[in-house]
């Protein structure tokens, strides 16, 4: 859904941006565009999967090097 704001006759360059700014604010359009441009999608099974793996396996590496004395 566009919005479309036009200038009125004789309106000064500030009063007109501030008009704007008030009608993008209230349509709720940058909330939105702030929402999606943080969203992290999730992780797939296999994805979430491996990562376990990997990092039940650099647990047990540092755990072992704790054990050695290199830690």
């Amino acid at each position: 859904m566009p919005i479309t704001v036009k200038r009125r006759r004789g309106e000064n360059l500030n009063s007109f941006l501030s008009r704007t700014f008030k009608v993008i604010k209230k349509s709720g359009i940058l909330l939105e565009a702030r929402k999606r441009k943080s969203y992290v999608s999730k992780p797939n099974k296999r994805t979430e999967k491996s990562s376990a793996l990997h990092k039940k396996k650099v647990l047990q590496e540092v755990e072992r090097k704790r054990k050695k004395g290199i830690l």
